[in-house]
């Protein structure tokens, strides 16, 4: 077994653990909702987003305070691709910074692009996934400028397979080379996202390509 088959092995134990924790405490105190979000988080890292999102909607006939399990329901909404529905949730929240960018993101997905980048502007504290977030909109909105300005305000260090993928297609019409390289850094933090996003950009890649072919 390898080092990442052992870790993969330990964590998944690891989560394993947690949950039955969780479930644990929920039964003993099934009115405390601090429990059902925290076993609501571990299903979502693992991808089981409709176990999380039965989850909570469970939990909000047993709670107290049901509202306060709105938040984390409209985002296992929002990862099941109901997006209308999360929507209708965030509705009723009061707008914070988490609000506003799980409104944005719902936006983005549903095709407004005006109100998902006026969401977005209102939020404060930017940090990276608000800068990626950006980025996203205003490549939706066709302006590369603004793209590629949002998605380098993040640090190199910090900037995932993806950021480097979307710098290099916001890039390819001011700087081909510049372009290049952004994307062999993404094709060499993660070799599996960059085959994916290669295929959804296909038609801008051959562009690239039948350059360097020309300049060979």
């Amino acid at each position: 077994m390898t080092n990442d088959q052992n870790n993969q092995a330990k964590n998944k134990q690891q989560s394993e653990k947690q949950i039955h924790d969780l479930i644990t405490k929920i039964d003993a105190d099934p009115q405390n909702t601090e429990n059902y979000l925290k076993l609501a988080t571990c299903l979502i890292e693992q991808g089981s987003f409709d176990q999380a999102t039965q989850l909570l909607e469970q939990a909000k006939h047993l709670v107290k305070n049901p509202q306060d399990l709105d938040y984390d329901l409209a985002v296992c909404l929002y990862l099941q691709g109901d997006f209308a529905k999360a929507l209708e949730l965030l509705n009723q929240i009061p707008n914070d910074d988490l609000v506003l960018y799980q409104k944005a993101l719902v936006f983005l997905k549903l095709g407004q692009r005006q109100k998902a980048l006026a969401h977005a502007l209102t939020i404060k504290n930017i940090d990276n996934r608000v800068k990626e977030l950006l980025g996203d909109i205003w490549l939706s909105l066709g302006d590369l400028t603004s793209a590629k300005s949002s998605y380098q305000q993040i640090n190199e260090n910090q900037r995932s397979a993806k950021v480097n993928f979307m710098l290099g297609i916001t890039t390819l019409n001011d700087n081909r080379k510049e372009a290049e390289e952004y994307l062999h850094k993404a094709k060499q933090e993660d070799p599996k996202f960059y085959q994916q996003a290669q295929e959804q950009y296909d038609a801008i890649l051959k562009m690239i390509n039948d350059s360097e072919k020309k300049n060979d």
